[in-house]
């Protein structure tokens, strides 16, 4: 009988020991997931943030040629949590594709530029002597059919905005978005991203000594039919501290004082 209840004491003492030794490993378990669960939130902030730039460029190239501007894809962002380090997240922001029509954009500005003289050769007019004023008439009924033509050259929104602009208001867009439109492109981006990182850092739980980093590039595919291509893209890395985002979620830093603080580099 003191054998069975020595066995028996045995078993229940191993089952409660393994019972014991399970708890740590399923409280890790449930703290990954909770991780990987966070991490994955982010990922979609920061794929909506790349989305959110980008929106904000084609809506004004929308105002200005009927031909916008096109992406080549979507973005997609991967986030790992680096132990001693933070949290980093690998951003893949769509290229911009310009339309075959882009080249038009230099003829509205030529048109501008005669409009704008047009304007200053009837100023003249009104001062000048009756033959004077005859030959000046004939000059500028010249340069608005040069312009009228131009226009009629043009196709959709591009035309109406540049007669817009011709005839003195204020400019449809600012004039960085079609003078370089990927460059603008780029801004609008890196923009949306940093604020997305201050913003929505709070579920990472970053250290105040580790880093939230982001290194945003572009997705330019390889042409495979050029052996040579290399597909020429940047890489931007943003990164900040976990105290810098603490001290914002304090009401320590305002948004423009934890932007400052940002990292920025680009290779």
């Amino acid at each position: 009988m003191s054998r069975q209840w020595i066995v028996g004491a045995v078993f229940v003492f191993l089952v409660g020991a393994v019972g014991v030794a399970q708890q740590p490993l399923q409280q890790a378990d449930a703290d990954q997931i909770k991780n990987r669960q966070r991490i994955s939130m982010m990922e979609g902030v920061l794929e909506r943030a790349v989305s959110s730039g980008a929106d904000n460029m084609l809506r004004q190239m929308r105002a200005v040629m009927a031909d916008a501007p096109m992406l080549t894809g979507v973005p997609e962002v991967r986030g790992f949590r680096l132990d001693g380090y933070g949290v980093f997240f690998d951003v893949e922001v769509p290229a911009l594709r310009l339309p075959v029509t882009w080249p038009l954009r230099y003829m509205f500005r030529d048109n501008r530029e005669t409009m704008r003289a047009v304007d200053e050769l009837r100023a003249m007019m009104a001062d000048a002597e009756p033959r004077q004023r005859e030959r000046l008439a004939q000059i500028v009924r010249q340069l608005e059919q040069q312009a009228q033509g131009s226009s009629a050259r043009g196709t959709g929104r591009l035309g109406a905005a540049a007669q817009v602009q011709v005839a003195g208001g204020a400019p449809v867009v600012d004039t960085t978005v079609y003078d370089d439109p990927e460059e603008h492109y780029t801004r609008e981006v890196k923009a949306a991203l940093v604020d997305a990182m201050i913003e929505n850092s709070g579920p990472m739980a970053i250290g105040p000594d580790e880093w939230l980093t982001v290194a945003a590039r572009d997705n330019v595919p390889r042409d495979p039919l050029i052996p040579t291509d290399t597909a020429d893209s940047t890489t931007v890395i943003f990164r900040v501290k976990g105290s810098d985002l603490a001290a914002f979620r304090a009401g320590r830093m305002t948004l423009e004082e934890v932007r400052k603080k940002v990292e920025t580099r680009e290779y």
